[in-house]
């Protein structure tokens, strides 16, 4: 199984082809001082928020940007909204903590002006790894700058998912940046950040499709990281997970953001998934794990829960199951 991916993982530092995310050429600016986090809320696109500010952060600026209706789109009334959020611990000179956001069109956010004095780290968050630049070098201390990689949301895969040559409508890519904190506050940060409202709870059709499987589930799924051969198990009975509960116990299960998540035991790990697609029971869902180092593995699943009879003691029981219809690793 392959390591989990960014849209942009770190790249040498001497590249410098950039597309901003921001041109303003190609957006029509919505922006003013009186916007907030409410009117956030309001937009059909996901949007991350931190639950963690170091010590004095204030919400400084919100904005939202709209990007233009190209020919692609001559089809649909749907507006395509960009956001930006600074938190600062003073208006005018002091330490931020920024997000942007992007629609298509992006370059590597890994880059530094002066590269000789900066480095390199990745870090694990709960929307995947994030791949960090930062000067100046050393793992203690202030720095000057931190800037992470693109990370996209779950609404970015599965238009993803449906081909490379589809425009995305309401998937994003999000970036990261501070200056003037460490590295363990952005990590900290980084860590707590998670949707602006439920996306599980914005729609009638999300609260129908909603997916509560444990995630050691997928876990059986796949082949050890030693092994090569993966799906290994390819039905399950899902009525016997929810009976079992020593196994699949709840100690520690949590919904984070789009995910729905458990630790690894005696590790500082994870095992999660996020759904991609659903329709009535065929589900489309990318499971990561994470041992509790720097590799988070990855794969998208996609099953069918159904019902079928099966000999038990003796007697025909009627028990539901998932059953694996695809498995590619990423």
């Amino acid at each position: 199984m392959g390591r989990v991916m960014s849209p942009n993982r770190m790249k040498p530092m001497t590249s410098w082809f950039v597309l901003c995310a921001f041109v303003f050429s190609v957006s029509a600016v919505h922006s003013t001082p009186e916007l907030t986090l409410d009117d956030l809320r309001k937009l059909e696109i996901i949007c991350f928020v931190p639950s963690y500010l170091p010590k004095g952060f204030r919400l400084h600026r919100v904005d939202i940007t709209y990007d233009e209706l190209h020919e692609e789109f001559d089809d649909i009334q749907h507006q395509l909204p960009l956001y930006s959020i600074v938190y600062s611990n003073d208006s005018d000179c002091g330490a931020t903590f920024s997000i942007e956001s992007a629609r298509e069109g992006i370059g590597d956010r890994n880059i530094m002006v002066d590269e000789v004095a900066a480095e390199e780290m990745e870090i694990q968050t709960p929307l995947g790894p994030m791949y960090l630049i930062y000067r100046p070098k050393g793992k203690s201390g202030r720095k000057d700058e931190i800037i992470a990689n693109w990370v996209s949301d779950a609404k970015m895969n599965a238009e993803k998912a449906k081909g490379t040559q589809n425009h995305p409508i309401l998937g994003r890519y999000h970036g990261f940046s501070t200056t003037g904190i460490t590295l363990a506050e952005f990590t900290q940060v980084a860590q707590s950040l998670h949707p602006i409202r439920d996306e599980k709870l914005a729609t009638p059709a999300a609260q129908t499709s909603a997916l509560k499987i444990h995630p050691k589930v997928f876990n059986m799924i796949n082949c050890w990281i030693s092994d090569s051969e993966s799906p290994v198990v390819t039905e399950i009975n899902l009525d016997a997970v929810e009976k079992n509960g020593n196994e699949f116990n709840q100690d520690g299960l949590k919904e984070d953001g789009d995910w729905l998540q458990c630790p690894v035991s005696d590790t500082s790990g994870f095992m999660r998934y996020g759904v991609l697609e659903s329709k009535r029971d065929h589900y489309k869902i990318e499971y990561q794990e994470n041992g509790g180092g720097t590799l988070t593995t990855a794969a998208v699943i996609e099953f069918e829960i159904e019902k079928r009879n099966i000999q038990r003691d003796g007697k025909s029981v009627t028990i539901r199951v998932l059953r694996v219809s695809s498995y590619e690793e990423k």
